[in-house]
């Protein structure tokens, strides 16, 4: 990244030092929190740490991402310092069968941090509402199953989660300040094209990595349990997916239609087909059928 960070006003820099003054303490979840001018992939660079033995509690920050993958492999990629590209390294004391939760608590994580940092000031408008001030989200921000972050029918954030060993890799990328002519399909959209008021990123990650501690926290001291930890019932009050007729291309290629009744114990979508019979899936791309 050749041009200087400070010649885009509207897109001030992250201060690695500054996040670490604020996240990195002995009682928290965060032990590290490094951010690199560019990189290829920060999932694949903290896939890399996590082999070396990285802690738990790492969290890599990246101005600019050049080989970003989305779910399925897609390629996610947006202007240098346009939004919140980062990776988080996790080792979850729960049950294998219960790590299928770990994308869908980070879509809650996201979402409901997104929701009350977009929400106008009670002192007024103009900037990101400070963090703790209670007021209605400006950005109506609900997730589609598994954890694409939606506003209506438009994309702000994607999520993707990778088993490394015995660690999880969490990569977030979430559109902040990308513009109309910069969007890479016209089925994304970003916060400042949704109206939030822009000034900085940073209190905004700070948001996000204290947000998805509070869930890790109680999820993972409660074995991974989705119904006593409030998972559960946090993520379907959430989901756009729910009541919708739905398509989903699976795995193999068939394609399942009907509608998105439930989200199982598992995290697995439920659909009701025409025939009333329900059937659970556990992944594929699911599409909105209008």
């Amino acid at each position: 990244m050749s041009e200087s960070p400070y010649a885009d006003l509207d897109r001030p820099p992250l201060h690695e030092g500054a996040l670490r003054r604020a996240l990195v303490r002995p009682d928290t979840l965060w032990q590290d929190v490094r951010v690199v001018p560019e990189t290829g992939s920060t999932n694949a660079d903290l896939a890399a740490a996590a082999g070396e033995g990285a802690p738990e509690g790492t969290v890599l920050v990246t101005e600019l991402q050049i080989a970003g993958r989305g779910r399925l492999g897609r390629p996610w990629a947006a202007p240098a310092r346009s939004g919140l590209m980062f990776s988080m390294l996790l080792r979850p004391g729960v049950p294998a069968a219960r790590l299928g939760w770990s994308p869908l608590l980070t879509g809650v994580a996201v979402a409901m941090a997104v929701r009350r940092m977009t929400a106008w000031s009670q002192e007024g408008a103009g900037f990101f509402a400070e963090e703790g001030d209670r007021t209605d989200a400006a950005v109506d921000v609900r997730l589609k199953w598994p954890n694409d972050l939606l506003v209506g029918e438009r994309k702000l954030a994607g999520i993707l989660v990778e088993k490394v060993e015995d660690a999880l890799v969490v990569g977030i990328g979430l559109n902040v300040g990308l513009r109309e002519s910069e969007l890479p399909v016209p089925t994304a959209t970003s916060l400042a094209i949704e109206g939030a008021p822009l000034s900085d990123r940073a209190p905004l990650l700070r948001a996000i990595l204290r947000e998805f501690e509070t869930w890790y926290r109680e999820w993972t001291s409660l074995g991974g349990d989705p119904e006593t930890s409030g998972l559960r019932t946090a993520y379907k009050g959430l989901c756009a997916t729910l009541g919708r007729e739905v398509r989903i291309e699976l795995p193999g290629g068939d394609v399942l239609r009907g509608t998105a009744s439930d989200v199982d114990a598992s995290g697995r979508l439920v659909v009701t087909g025409p025939d009333q019979a329900e059937r659970a899936v556990g992944a594929g791309d699911v599409v909105h059928v209008r």
